[in-house]
């Protein structure tokens, strides 16, 4: 077995091509049966094999610095830079993370988990370099639809005048999460489609030479494209043509459910942990696609993560013009909604939380001081969305709940959402952003508003003493929080739904002085500068005793949501000790 013997490139380079072939099975294999234990990024993993030995083979890292956009293709990387053991054997599974870690290695130089950044880092790195009077190669490795982001044409267009040596390499597998979109798209497959040589080649515009490797699975192409280049003074962009899920026929048959695997049956490509049949997602998008068909000024606009709102391909093609995807573009996809409403349409924007951060500044300025009436679905919004510190959904709250001008919603349940989206859409006084639940599908009998222009929290259950004001997905805890209080004080606590993130309802917290003597409030996200603070100072000069329950700022690399609430003292009990503890209680009970 070669993948065994490989410790550090330098061992990759004693192979013969032939031998480097055979690596490539092995290494396939590897991330197919690992991918199948634990899950994870498979089917981008597995389309650049042959390009990550072959950088390998050639450039010599770390002297050589290689830079991989988003990151969740660096598997193969780790594997030759000395990680190996990760891929191997399934007790050692866990030991590195899915993106790149400098931590980790020496061969990584950032964490990096979100898209369209690997040519501006590249870019700073070649000009530290030549300042320092220094050599070696600066590589970019970045995906077509990664140049679909803003900042990865800024980049290009900084780094050719930046006169410098620049290596970006194309990794072309046609393919988003989902399916490409754009005109850029359309001239990457002209200049495939030409064997590179069309008249209006939009690196070569930009400044570049230009390399095309039309077969981006064979070795020999690929190191003699990487040869010729090695030493650049200037940028080059080398376009490798790759197949994303090579190697595995499930993958490459439905590549937009195999870009992250759950741990799957490797014989038949059954998930082992397939998504309940009542989830947010399929629920919203049966509820806009029935919207869409009854009304044409509806717009669903996404930035390539269109299954996070249940828009999977059938639904994408029923719903017309009326779905639109502006590709890994978030800054883009929010103005153009902002752009739509303003236009008198209804416009509802969807993406992960992790990726709105991409667009603060145009949620700020064109959504909310443009007072344009966009719905935006903020999903993965939670302890439960993404288990790592480059995707974590729990800085969401901070950001947008201290925007001026936007109405920030949480509901509880599946009647509470539905009626605060529909208010959104139809309603035309403000921005609304609304937080998905991400802790599963929880129902209510009771009656739900169907008007959020007032902000007015909900007291669901009266009590005394001891105030909890439970936020959007930690309401079902706020619950488990009072029956474990009353079973030990014997006391009803009061019960909140605050519903609202963004704005203060005065009347009811001014009316909780007069029975109680202690807030508590919980929020499925980060604690400072979140949703708790507000109430917090609300009291500050008031006799109230109010204590912040959600997460510290310290996230760990890697996470398993379970373990990260324990650790945070966000379990029932944990919550009613140091409830007591504030109160005095403890000498009573």
């Amino acid at each position: 077995m070669y993948l065994e013997k490989i410790n550090s490139p330098d061992d990759l380079k004693n192979l013969k091509i032939d031998e480097c072939t055979e690596l490539a099975k092995e290494m396939r294999a590897a991330l197919i049966q690992k991918l199948s234990v634990c899950g994870g990024h498979l089917a981008s993993n597995l389309g650049v094999v042959e390009l990550t030995i072959a950088l390998h083979y050639v450039f010599k890292a770390p002297q050589d610095k290689m830079i991989f956009d988003v990151s969740h293709q660096t598997y193969c990387h780790k594997m030759l830079t000395g990680r190996k053991e990760a891929f191997l054997y399934e007790e050692k599974y866990h030991s590195v993370s899915g993106f790149s870690n400098p931590k980790e290695s020496e061969y990584d130089h950032f964490h990096i988990g979100h898209t369209s950044t690997s040519i501006s880092l590249a870019c700073g790195m070649a000009k530290a370099r030549d300042q320092k009077g220094g050599c070696g190669n600066v590589i970019a490795v970045i995906g077509d639809a990664s140049l679909d982001g803003g900042q990865a044409f800024e980049a290009l267009n900084f780094s050719g005048e930046l006169q410098s040596g620049l290596i970006v390499v194309v990794n072309d597998n046609n393919q988003s999460i989902c399916e490409n979109v754009g005109a850029l798209h359309k001239k990457l497959n002209e200049l495939k489609n030409h064997n590179g040589k069309t008249k209006d080649n939009y690196f070569k515009a930009l400044g570049a030479e230009y390399i095309l490797v039309r077969d981006g699975h064979s070795l020999t192409d690929l190191i003699k494209a990487f040869e010729t280049v090695r030493g650049t003074d200037r940028l080059v962009v080398v376009h490798v043509c790759t197949q994303k899920g090579r190697g595995y026929r499930f993958a490459k048959e439905d590549l937009e459910n195999w870009h992250w695997a759950n741990p799957f049956h490797i014989d038949t490509g059954e998930f082992m942990r397939k998504v309940p049949d009542e989830n947010y997602g399929a629920i919203v998008g049966e509820f806009l696609l029935d919207k869409i068909k009854r009304d044409p000024d509806i717009a669903v606009v996404v930035a390539a993560t269109p299954l996070c709102i249940g828009f999977h391909k059938e639904r994408r093609k029923e719903a017309g013009k009326q779905f639109i995807d502006v590709g890994i573009a978030e800054q883009n996809g929010v103005s153009v909604a902002a752009g739509i409403a303003k236009g008198g349409g209804k416009p509802v924007f969807a993406t992960n939380s992790t990726f709105l951060q991409r667009a603060y500044d145009q949620i700020e300025q064109e959504m909310c001081i443009g007072e344009c009436p966009v719905t935006m679905i903020v999903t993965h919004a939670s302890v439960f969305g993404h288990g790592n510190d480059t995707h974590a959904g729990l800085f969401d709250i901070t950001l947008l709940g201290n925007i001026p001008r936007l109405v920030y919603l949480a509901p509880t349940n599946k009647q509470e959402y539905l009626a605060m989206l529909n208010w959104s859409i139809e309603q035309t006084g403000a921005p609304v952003a609304i937080r998905v639940p991400w802790t599963g599908v929880c129902h209510t009998e009771k009656d739900v508003d169907q008007d959020y222009s007032r902000t007015k929290y909900q007291v669901v259950t009266k009590g005394e003493k001891l105030a909890i004001i439970a936020l959007g997905s930690f309401y079902q805890l706020g619950e488990r929080v009072a029956e474990e209080y009353q079973k030990r004080t014997g006391i009803q606590a009061t019960l909140v739904n605050p519903r609202f993130i963004t704005g203060i309802d005065e009347a009811t917290l001014g009316s909780l002085e007069k029975d109680h003597d202690m807030v508590v409030t919980l929020e499925d996200g980060i604690i400072r500068g979140g949703f708790g603070s507000r109430i917090s100072q609300f009291y500050s000069a008031k006799c109230m005793k109010v204590k912040n329950f959600g997460f510290s700022m310290n996230l760990p690399n890697r996470f398993q949501p379970i373990e990260l609430m324990k650790h945070n003292g966000l379990t029932p009990e944990r919550i009613a000790d140091d409830v007591i503890s504030v109160q005095g209680l403890e000498n009573f009970l």
